[in-house]
């Protein structure tokens, strides 16, 4: 495993951790502890030592995961949570201190942990970015020992803009992968030069870019690969990267002739992300083992050429970068 510093935090982390959205089984399977245990010892086996969680999955049983292996764990662990996407609805007005505070207590709670190595605002409405009292409550709760660091995850590129302007910010999770290629315009270099982490969350676009999709698969009804595809639940970015399905699927296929004998695009993918020195750490997530074993074999994956990176570029142009690349 290879660790890259994640910004101002200093943290030395590996640049492929874990995201825990459906860590305990299949979006909307229900939650299994005893696979979420194995697939996070199996994590920190293989040399992961940045996991990213949130109150809102699984209404806290990922956090209690995620919270006893740590715990478990001599290794240290860096544990990431989100907190805000509670607040129904979810929007401005229901942001405030108390709130928030509650969240950050609750969390440690549920986690069991003593102090939340990052605590970050969960992609709240943009107008949050422009109130600086809901930044400043963090500095409070790091004040009391809390947390240690803040961060945000986003999602437009506008808005990690924004969370740049704020000092106690230091990383920002976003949306970033073949199919979704604005961050690397302005983003990356802002981010860089005030020294903020780069989280890359959505890495393989819901699973597009692993090529393992036909326009003929199902998903099941609690997935949101299946109910969210035109934003109908949250944000429609956040599902196949907001990517057409059946567009998606005919990219995919494409990227298979530059990789003819690769089943699993999946480490293709994420070298494509890693081969940009400004991205911290990538989170794909795992809802069993030997989805976790095929991201980590990207530290085994020779580098991408130069021919090869300019071949897949061209399939987001002809494929992607009308529908998507300014939405975001």
């Amino acid at each position: 495993m290879k660790y890259r510093t994640l910004g101002k935090t200093g943290f030395e982390i590996s640049e492929i951790s874990l995201g825990t959205w459906q860590v305990g089984g299949k979006w909307g399977s229900g939650f299994d502890d005893k696979k979420a245990e194995e697939i996070l010892n199996t994590a920190i086996d293989n040399g992961i030592n940045f996991i990213d969680t949130a109150d809102v999955y699984e209404d806290g049983l990922s956090e209690a995961a995620v919270g006893r292996v740590v715990r478990s764990r001599s290794e240290k662990i860096y544990v990431a949570t989100k907190c805000g996407r509670k607040i129904s609805p979810h929007v401005n007005e229901g942001y405030t201190p108390e709130v928030l505070t509650k969240f950050v207590e609750d969390s440690l709670k549920n986690s069991g942990l003593e102090k939340i190595d990052l605590i970050q605002l969960h992609c709240p409405p943009t107008d949050v970015y422009y109130r600086p009292e809901i930044f400043e409550t963090f500095d409070r709760l790091r004040e009391q020992g809390k947390i240690d660091r803040l961060g945000v995850s986003v999602e437009k590129v506008e808005e990690g803009i924004k969370a740049l302007e704020y000092e106690n910010v230091s990383t920002v999770q976003i949306i970033y992968n073949l199919f979704r290629q604005r961050p690397q315009e302005k983003f990356f270099k802002m981010a860089s030069e005030k020294n903020v982490g780069v989280i890359v969350r959505v890495p393989l676009a819901s699973g597009l870019l692993t090529g393992k999709f036909s326009k003929d698969s199902h998903f099941s009804p609690e997935d949101h690969r299946n109910f969210n595809r035109n934003g109908e639940a949250f944000d429609k970015g956040e599902t196949f990267a907001g990517v057409n399905f059946k567009k998606g699927v005919e990219a995919a296929n494409s990227l298979k002739a530059i990789f003819p004998e690769k089943e699993n695009l999946a480490p293709m993918a994420l070298k494509w992300i890693l081969r940009r020195q400004e991205v911290s750490t990538v989170i794909p997530g795992a809802s069993k083992v030997e989805h976790l074993l095929s991201n980590l074999s990207v530290e085994d994956t020779p580098d991408l050429t130069e021919d090869q990176i300019e071949k897949m570029n061209l399939v987001y142009e002809d494929y992607i970068k009308e529908e998507v690349h300014q939405r975001w």
